[in-house]
């Protein structure tokens, strides 16, 4: 399962894996619990506070409740979404004004609240993860925002991924592998893992931090990430032993391994 949405229809990855469920077959990825959970921002907050995973403070605010948050710059995003819908460097605020407007914004444009969030000014990381037993963390991928001084514009925004023509999509590079002190390295691991397993993810997932002062903050979990060609998952994969089209044969055996006829044989060929 690669699909993202069915069109016209909002958040409707988890339809299409129930769907293919309802048919009996087995299928590479997240289930639909958590495929669901991941749009809820909020809630995917306080469970990994729950896991003891540092993420940025954050509450989801009406615009006549921007008064009530002092901490900036801050960034204004959807509480249920996924793929930098709405961000843009207006995203990033600085005064209860701009805040406000933002808030007002989201609402309007996607007709659901806001989350606001403290902005993580930092590093920020890829850590894609696959296999299930155990899962296996892949090399990092950095998201380099040296190109921009202005820290309204370092970060990856819905032209980045989407609009090949933008300044972002053109000036951001991706590093991989990472480079990252070992201690580091191993801190952020720990994190990485304990998040995989406490959100019971399968298959493949990344989750997406920024590290300021030596901490990282974990942004986003991303269960259904994309893993065509040029994205970090394929990045990530390319700096091990395997080729793409091999990256796919391996995400698809994951899956073979589940299967109630043919799993036992798929774990003898592998």
């Amino acid at each position: 399962n690669v699909c993202e949405t069915l069109p016209g229809i909002p958040q409707s990855e988890r339809r299409v894996v129930q769907t293919i469920e309802g048919f009996g077959f087995t299928y590479t990825g997240n289930v639909p619990e958590v495929l669901d959970l991941s749009y809820d921002k909020q809630k995917v907050k306080e469970i990994l506070i729950s896991l003891g995973i540092t993420v940025p403070h954050g509450v989801v605010l009406a615009p006549e409740e921007a008064a009530d948050w002092n901490l900036f710059p801050a960034i204004v995003k959807p509480s249920r979404e996924h793929c930098s819908l709405t961000i843009t460097e207006k995203s990033v605020v600085y005064d209860t004004s701009s805040l406000q407007e933002q808030i007002r914004f989201v609402n309007k444009e996607l007709n659901q609240p806001a989350l606001v969030e403290d902005f993580i000014d930092g590093r920020e990381f890829r850590v894609s993860v696959w296999n299930n037993d155990p899962p296996e963390i892949l090399p990092l991928v950095e998201m380099s925002f040296s190109a921009f001084s202005e820290p309204r514009k370092r970060l990856c925004t819905y032209d980045s991924k989407f609009v090949p023509g933008s300044e972002h999509y053109k000036k951001i590079e991706s590093l991989v592998p990472a480079p990252l002190d070992e201690k580091l390295l191993r801190k952020l691991e720990k994190k990485v893992l304990k998040t995989w397993k406490g959100f019971g993810c399968l298959d493949y997932a990344r989750f997406d931090f920024r590290m300021r002062d030596d901490e990282f903050y974990l942004l986003d979990i991303n269960p259904n990430n994309d893993i065509s060609l040029n994205t970090s998952f394929a990045l990530a994969v390319g700096m091990t032993s395997f080729t793409y089209s091999q990256m796919a044969k391996r995400i698809v055996m994951m899956a073979a391994e589940r299967h109630p006829v043919y799993g036992e044989k798929t774990l003898a060929i592998a």
